[in-house]
């Protein structure tokens, strides 16, 4: 079961590890990929103990073992997620050690996980959001609906679970507002924007009658005039896209994105922002001022004469 195009181990290693995979296997058929993960992070591992310790053996590694190994993970420039995935490896092994008697304590368990960067959300410009908006063909009413929605999502920043499950008595067109129930049954109210009540006015005098097939107070009736599912209207997105010739990968949250983003490149308030966008902790919120930092940085190496 060796790997070899991993370094040589010394016998004792490759045996303890070896067993341990076998028993992994046996008690709780674990799949090849993640046994593989396994012993890759192991062999690795030993193989630094045998070339920096004095006793050489995974058996017996300590603590400061572990994070003299991390140490050299972090200046070879490996993820974090790397590095969690063989603190997960490491831990399950040196639990096998304790129940197979060889040894009575578990190092791994001193050592805390690397804290895992949230992945930046996708956004899209401003150009490629009108693009986006310009797409539909609004003499046909079904692409009138689409418009109005993808309006009403820029406009807001709404979850499209919320856009597509909103009813007649949430919108308020005097007001100029949309009372949505987010996460954890909260109420929250976002205003919609000139824009967004012009194409919301056009859909409901010439365009939403056309899909009922009975009295339903659903805003954005289906063709079949129910409510339509997350998933249909993210296919109207990703063909909308592919009309307005945007090529990013795109997410079902991809315009929630860019009006978080976008109002904050014009310098809205972060926690004004946390409240649009129905987050319960500002930490959730934190994430797209890295989307704009990142996004005036790349302005600032294009346009400035020394950027």
């Amino acid at each position: 079961m060796a790997d070899t195009a991993l370094p040589a181990l010394s016998a004792d290693n490759q045996g303890k590890i070896e067993s341990f995979i076998d028993a992994m296997w046996v008690e709780k058929g674990l799949s090849d990929n993640t046994l593989s993960a396994y012993r890759t992070d192991l062999i690795k591992f030993a193989c630094h103990l045998q070339a920096h310790t004095a006793h050489g053996q995974i058996a017996l590694c300590h603590a400061d073992d572990i994070h003299h190994y991390l140490g050299s993970r972090y200046d070879a420039g490996l993820s974090e997620r790397s590095t969690s995935r063989f603190l997960s490896s490491l831990r399950a092994f040196c639990g096998y050690m304790m129940r197979e008697k060889h040894r009575d304590d578990d190092p791994s368990r001193l050592v805390s996980n690397p804290k895992l960067s949230k992945p930046l959300p996708k956004s899209l410009s401003e150009q490629e959001v009108d693009a986006l908006l310009d797409a539909p063909d609004c003499d046909e009413p079904m692409q009138l609906r689409d418009r109005a929605m993808l309006e009403v999502l820029y406009a807001t920043g709404l979850r499209v679970s919320e856009l597509v499950g909103l009813r007649l008595g949430q919108l308020s067109m005097q007001q100029g507002v949309v009372r949505v129930t987010g996460k954890g049954n909260k109420d929250r109210l976002v205003p919609l924007g000139e824009e967004a009540l012009e194409w919301l006015q056009l859909w409901l005098s010439k365009g939403r009658s056309l899909f009922l097939k009975s009295e339903s107070d659903i805003l954005f009736p289906s063709k079949r005039g129910v409510k339509m599912t997350r998933q249909t209207f993210w296919h109207r997105i990703k063909y909308y896209a592919t009309v307005a010739g945007i090529n990013v990968e795109l997410s079902p949250h991809t315009l929630r994105h860019a009006f978080a983003t976008h109002l904050l490149n014009h310098g809205a308030d972060l926690r004004a922002v946390q409240m649009l966008l129905g987050h319960s902790d500002l930490s959730t919120t934190q994430i797209y001022t890295h989307v704009a930092t990142e996004r005036l940085q790349k302005l600032v190496e294009q346009h400035h004469p020394r950027g």
